[in-house]
């Protein structure tokens, strides 16, 4: 189970890492549900998404010996840009598995981030057997 000092640990850690996304008040949700709704814009975060959060967060623990092995996950995008980012920002190598016709933007930027991106065919691929491999 994760303690509030688990949530304070990686606040901290992601303190100088994670941009700080404003909270935006929906006045129409607020109607619609009858109490006040506040939407957290991590879209503004710097891959475009909440993901690097989680990335960096476990990463930013990994062990030398873990980092030197290097990193390898598998997405369709959000994730990949998450752990590329993680991973150039930590000095630690990124392998990503991502179906050859995930959006080309979420392809290349992970590119860009520093991730070697393995594409395969999502109609008779097993990205999780490929990830597999490539840990091995």
């Amino acid at each position: 189970m994760i303690s509030a000092a688990d949530v304070e640990s990686a606040a901290r850690r992601l303190e100088n890492i994670a941009v700080q996304t404003p909270l935006i008040e929906s006045l129409e949700l607020n109607e619609h549900v009858g109490g006040r709704v506040l939407i957290k814009a991590e879209c503004l975060q710097r891959t475009g998404s909440f993901k690097i959060r989680g990335a960096y967060n476990l990463m930013s623990r990994l062990s030398d010996k873990q980092k030197k092995q290097g990193v390898v996950a598998w997405s369709s995008g959000n994730h990949a840009q998450g752990v590329a980012s993680a991973g150039k920002l930590l000095g630690i190598q990124t392998a990503i598995v991502m179906p050859e016709d995930a959006p080309r933007a979420k392809l290349e930027n992970t590119r860009r981030l520093g991730g070697e991106v393995i594409t395969y065919d999502r109609r008779s691929g097993d990205r999780e057997a490929i990830a597999r491999q490539l840990a091995a």
